[in-house]
């Protein structure tokens, strides 16, 4: 029998505030690899899992909005580390809730294990689930949950 073909699946992947930073930022909180070695994981996991990976980082919140606005129409899914926007932002979360895409949320750093302000997310109740405190491995994971949501067995 010959293996099946699987359809492939389109992800958004978006990267929030000061993620551009990554490599230099605080290596002993989000580690040493920068935002280019963390979105190169994601395309050959993405490749592994015959889905492909679109990445976008912004530091300015209403450009995440409307990307994932526009990520209905060519995406069935998201992985988002909002950043900051975690624990501040009713607009990102109103923007999943409101598109419906499957998002799953991703953090570098383990959010509930740092500062007590960092222990909300706004993210969390609209998401699939979250991953956090595994650095980069958070998105590779993040990205093989929402896969195996998108493409059950």
């Amino acid at each position: 029998m010959a293996d099946e073909v699987l359809p492939y699946l389109s992800v958004l992947v978006l990267h929030g505030p000061n993620l551009n930073l990554l490599g230099g930022r605080e290596p002993d909180i989000y580690g040493a690899l920068t935002l280019e070695d963390i979105n190169s994981l994601l395309k050959s996991e993405a490749g592994k899992l015959q889905t492909k990976v679109s990445t976008l980082q912004s530091n300015h919140e209403g450009v995440l909005v409307d990307a994932i606005h526009q990520a209905v129409a060519d995406y069935q899914g998201i992985l988002i580390n909002p950043g900051a926007y975690t624990h501040t932002s009713i607009a990102i979360r109103d923007a999943i809730a409101a598109v419906k895409v499957p998002t799953v949320e991703v953090h570098l750093s383990n959010i509930y294990g740092r500062e007590t302000f960092r222990h909300h997310s706004y993210i969390a109740p609209v998401a699939l689930g979250q991953i956090s405190g595994f650095g980069a491995e958070s998105y590779r994971l993040g990205l093989q949950a929402l896969v195996r949501y998108l493409r059950p067995d």
